[in-house]
């Protein structure tokens, strides 16, 4: 078990390189959500194929989404270091991909090999981040790991418009091979992980192609509704009824089988089943934001992207600033009212929305994402580490992959209803972007729904358990943490 202290936390501390490797293949991830968007119109005037632009964003998020909880999954039965190098290599495959692309689905073909080593990367960045670390040290590592997505949501844009306007667009992909390669051999190099004892557990190969299967139509469904095609329509009919079934079928699989690909029975824990539920309003709020601020600054207020980006950068910097300075927070007054702190103040930046105008300010847009990015910073961290704090070694990873699949749900869950809400509101322009005099109410009543979803953070934050303290102690005492 490694000693605690100050001088065994940090980028100089013997787990240093691990931890700096995990920051890296975190980078990854967090500079791919950021860095194309401004340079897909640029993607789209040199291959072509403007129409399929969209499908640069879904495919990658239905990969990465669909494989997450597999992939937790999978390092709990084959291990930490193997499935974390299997998702660095997916990711430079998809990244190498991606910048030799010579048409439009070759590129998408990328996005989707990069989405599956995401999936892989960032829920077993998180288990291994949990077992190398005691829970008061995770205080402070999770200041590192946070500084990684505040840096790349500045970072990221920048680079993409840097990169297609000075360069070529191709370097927002091949960038990432350095890295990949780096955050690769670090981790082969220094991370030692324990042997592990008895036969190996077999795969459940069955019920991750249904899961994988159920969840890619659920997501396809929810993400293309009320877009491609009307809610109401065969396709869509189709799509939700199949993806019922094939998720039904999961369950019933999930239950009968020894060793499922994800053990349904961990929800019941009242902490694991807390987290997971708060991680999917987190995706509902998250994404809803991320869509429809742009569009308020820009169709209302009569911004240029620019600006309208800044206003939803207060959010992605509020996040991290307060999840890097969640752990002391915990340490001190526990979980749950961590939670509460962070669910009330979501509470109060979705509030703060419903003030906003066709004559409101920037700042005052800016000001509510920030409100709201801080309330998410002192929610979604200190609710999963509870989570993990509650799981054997064994099924750590489970734990962390269900958790980050249920936000993926949640986000497409957001975006469909928001959209819905809008589009019967208003008309779609040019752009492909909802206009008219119905805008303002139609993003009123969406801006409501939020404050709902806030509502219900803080009762389920509220239901967090109270002795979270004396079960970390009995953790502890069997040797919860995993040597590096």
């Amino acid at each position: 078990m490694p000693t605690t202290g100050r001088a065994s936390v940090g980028l100089r501390s013997e787990r240093g390189p691990i931890l700096l490797s995990l920051m890296l293949a975190t980078a990854l991830v967090a500079l791919d959500a950021t860095i194309i968007a401004t340079a897909s119109a640029t993607i789209a005037r040199e291959l072509g194929g403007f129409d399929q632009l969209p499908w640069l964003f879904s495919t990658y998020l239905l990969a990465q989404a669909v494989s997450t909880p597999v992939f937790g999954r999978l390092a709990d039965v084959l291990g930490r270091k193997r499935l974390m190098l299997a998702g660095v290599a997916l990711f430079f495959a998809g990244s190498l991909v991606a910048g030799l692309a010579p048409t439009m689905g070759v590129l998408i073909a990328g996005r989707v090999l990069q989405g599956l080593g995401a999936g892989a990367v960032m829920p077993v960045s998180m288990t291994i981040a949990a077992d190398i670390y005691t829970l008061e040290e995770r205080a402070r590592t999770q200041g590192y790991l946070a500084s990684v997505w505040a840096i790349s949501a500045v970072v990221g844009p920048t680079l993409g418009g840097v990169f297609s306007q000075f360069t070529s667009w191709r370097w927002i992909f091949l960038v990432n091979i350095p890295l990949c390669l780096l955050a690769a051999w670090m981790l082969a190099r220094r991370y030692h992980e324990p042997a592990r004892e008895g036969a190996r557990e077999p795969i459940d190969y069955l019920g991750a192609s249904l899961l994988a299967a159920g969840s890619t139509l659920l997501l396809l469904g929810l993400l293309e509704g009320g877009t491609r095609w009307a809610w109401n329509s065969l396709p869509s009919v189709v799509v939700f009824a199949v993806a019922v079934l094939l998720l039904a079928g999961f369950a019933v699989h999930s239950r009968r089988a020894r060793h499922p690909i994800v053990d349904l029975a961990i929800l019941r824990r009242r902490v694991v089943g807390v987290s997971t539920s708060v991680s999917l309003l987190v995706g509902v709020v998250v994404l809803a934001l991320s869509t429809y601020v742009p569009i308020y600054a820009q169709g209302v207020l009569g911004t240029g992207p620019l600006v309208a980006g800044f206003a939803l950068a207060a959010m992605t910097i509020g996040w991290p600033l307060s999840a890097s300075n969640a752990g002391r927070l915990y340490l001190r007054i526990g979980f749950r009212l961590t939670a509460v702190i962070g669910t009330s103040l979501a509470l109060v930046g979705t509030a703060l929305t419903l003030l906003l105008a066709s004559g409101s300010s920037v700042l005052a847009v800016a000001g509510a994402c920030f409100v709201i990015g801080a309330g998410m910073g002192l929610t979604a961290v200190p609710t999963l580490i509870a989570a993990q704090s509650q799981a054997s070694f064994t099924e750590r990873g489970a734990v962390t992959g269900t958790n980050m699949f249920a936000r993926s749900i949640g986000s497409a869950v957001g975006v469909a209803v928001c959209g819905a809400i809008v589009n019967a509101c208003t008309t779609v322009g040019a752009d492909g972007t909802p206009e008219g005099p119905g805008l303002m109410a139609a993003l009123h009543l969406v801006f409501a729904l939020l404050v709902g979803v806030a509502v219900l953070l803080v009762v389920l934050a509220a239901f967090m358990p109270a002795d979270l303290q004396a079960a970390r102690e009995r953790r502890a005492a069997t040797a919860d943490v995993a040597p590096a």
